[in-house]
């Protein structure tokens, strides 16, 4: 991806016209979000700040990795853009490569981690930095006292996520940090924001959609391989996943064809699934080949297992759907509740295949619906929230 479009903010572009923004990755790179092509939640809002006309100067701090193997990769990697002028990188490294774990050890990591920042902004002439963090032990235990303010922007309940178990308990200490500080939380989702309970301010921040994706043209030549009727689910295959919804939905509709496309986080998971003729798993697509899916598909799919993860989440999955202009079938969770009249929700557990068929019959939406739903949920808008709370006196 080009950073080309990514410059200082035209308004008041002399030094002093907005405030220093310091941001920290959750468990990203700068060298992670180039190659992935800026998609994810914590990329977007980036994206947001390195041209937004309320930011001045900006400094981008990778997460902590090991020195040796930050060094492997970047030989094996190659050249990586480098942000725009106005913006700063800093990669700190360490000798081990994962957290610690325990409360003493956190603190100590955490608290060289927030010296290590603080030199660097020094260094830079960083006046009175506004810190925006989506690193959960960041964000509850580096002491940040030198900062004007720090917003926990919080992309997901990581208590619950089950790549990152290992760290739960202290999690769940950072989480009770935040809240007892008084920082300012952004959420992506009311369940969220209920299970941190922050004391201070605070605003729900739903995921959103870049509109150039899907304002543009995309109906790649290998989507005319893919049979009719088009079920789809785009996004990381693990057990958020309803196997057994799946296999009934693929015997109850043997003429559709069910596309899975992701990483394959646990493939055990989804052993069932390999055995259904009608079912396939495609691996992760770039974003170009991603939009021309859903604009091949013909319906959506959410089939989560309802679970503490899957209530908190904001799915990205469910509004590049609607972008599409593609109905929804979903598990009736509370984020998937009111974003649009288009998502048939299903009880969890219930049989997927009556709603699958009630969306086939009502189609895709009008052209019209569709761009206004791409409007009204453009990551531009969602982050003005986040930046007036982060920037607030």
């Amino acid at each position: 991806m080009s950073l080309a479009h990514l410059q200082p903010p035209a308004p008041g572009a002399e030094t002093g016209a907005g405030a220093d923004v310091i941001f920290t990755f959750s468990y990203m790179t700068w060298a992670t979000v180039t190659r992935r092509g800026f998609y994810g939640a914590e990329d977007r809002l980036l994206q947001t700040l390195l041209s937004h006309p309320r930011v001045d100067r900006m400094m981008i701090c990778s997460h902590l990795r090991s020195a040796p193997l930050k060094l492997a990769r970047d030989l094996v990697g190659g050249r990586v853009p480098a942000p725009p002028d106005h913006a700063h990188l800093v990669e700190p490294v360490r000798l081990r490569r994962i957290d610690p774990r325990g409360e003493r050890a956190v603190r100590r990591t955490y608290e060289a981690y927030d010296r290590a920042l603080r030199r660097h902004a020094r260094r830079l002439g960083l006046v009175d930095p506004v810190v925006v963090t989506a690193h959960p032990l960041i964000a509850g235990y580096a002491p940040l006292e030198w900062a004007r303010a720090v917003t926990y922007y919080a992309i997901d309940d990581w208590t619950e996520h089950p790549g990152y178990a290992r760290w739960t308990e202290d999690y769940r200490r950072a989480h009770a940090r935040v809240a007892a500080s008084g920082r300012r939380v952004v959420t992506i989702s009311d369940v969220v924001l209920d299970r941190i309970a922050p004391t201070g301010p605070s605003v729900v921040m739903p995921n959103g959609l870049d509109p150039a994706e899907w304002t543009r043209p995309a109906t790649p030549a290998w989507t005319a391989e893919l049979g009719h009727p088009l079920l789809v689910y785009v996004g990381t295959l693990d057990s958020r996943l309803d196997v057994g919804s799946l296999e009934r939905l693929a015997d109850a509709l043997p003429h559709a064809q069910i596309v899975l496309a992701g990483p394959v986080v646990d493939g055990s998971h989804l052993e069932p699934l390999r055995w259904r003729a009608n079912v396939e798993v495609r691996p992760p697509m770039g974003r170009d080949d991603v939009v021309g899916l859903l604009r091949a598909a013909d319906v959506g799919l959410v089939p989560h297992a309802v679970s503490r993860l899957t209530m908190g989440m904001s799915p990205l999955k469910l509004y590049e759907y609607l972008a599409a202009g593609l109905p929804v079938v979903a598990t009736d969770l509370p984020p998937m509740r009111d974003v649009d009249p288009s998502v048939e929700l299903v009880a969890g557990g219930s049989p997927l295949a009556p709603a699958v068929k009630r969306a086939l019959a009502r189609g895709r939406t009008s052209e019209p619906e569709r761009l206004a739903f791409v409007e009204r949920n453009a990551w531009r808008t969602r982050h003005e929230r986040l930046v007036e709370l982060a920037l607030a006196e």
